[in-house]
């Protein structure tokens, strides 16, 4: 039976994870967004300290 010789699969299987593993993220962190987001006003809230009335 051909499919239990390991020789050409195990090949392919190194094969691919070195496709996986080197290029795929390479390619996907080489990606730049057409429309960076710009940030918006960001108004700092202002919070008061919890008066405990027990203290």
């Amino acid at each position: 039976m051909p499919q239990l010789n390991p020789a050409p699969w195990f090949a392919i299987l190194i094969f691919s994870w070195l496709v996986f593993l080197i290029f795929i993220p390479q390619k996907v962190l080489a990606y730049k967004f057409l429309n960076e987001p710009a940030p918006q006003n960001v108004k700092k809230s202002s919070s008061t300290n919890w008066l405990w009335p027990w203290l």
